[in-house]
């Protein structure tokens, strides 16, 4: 007897074209819905600090507070919002490449064992931006639209 001729047929679902078809349709709901969630970021220095761009691994180095000093020996002064403000978030994951629970896990453990200490955390946007005006070598973040004279925003590389 044939085997062949008891066995159930199997369907072929064309892997290929559902492959293309689900790709597809998460690229058009990434681009439907990314402008909505994605809000412009800017890395603000005071004018004091001397750089005019900075890579991104020197932005991680600066918010993980294992940058010290600015290039003109200035005390880099670290401003961040809550945990739980979604400018934060969109911050450490756009511009540092970081979960928020990774930034403050480096944080907490620099605290607790003694080697290093938390930046300044601020509520609002605004108290950000008026914090690194008056704080020489003071860095901070903004969804958008850090508008002060003694603020200057950096490209980050």
């Amino acid at each position: 007897m044939d085997r062949r001729l008891n066995s159930v047929p199997t369907v072929n679902f064309a892997p290929a074209r559902t492959g293309r078809f689900l790709r597809r349709l998460l690229m058009g709901w990434v681009l439907a819905c990314g402008p909505f969630t994605l809000a412009a970021q800017e890395l603000i220095v005071n004018e004091a600090a001397p750089q005019q761009s900075m890579s991104r691994n020197e932005a991680r180095l600066c918010f993980t507070m294992r940058l010290p000093t600015w290039e003109n020996r200035i005390p880099v002064k670290v401003f961040v919002l809550p945990d739980d403000h979604p400018v934060h978030r969109q911050f450490t994951k756009s511009i540092l490449g970081l979960f928020p629970y990774q930034l403050r896990q480096v944080w907490d453990r620099q605290i607790f064992s003694g080697t290093g200490q938390a930046p300044i955390t601020v509520a609002t946007e605004q108290e950000m931006i008026e914090r690194v005006a008056t704080t020489p070598g003071g860095i901070g973040y903004v969804g958008s639209g850090a508008n002060h004279p003694q603020v200057r925003v950096l490209e980050v590389r």
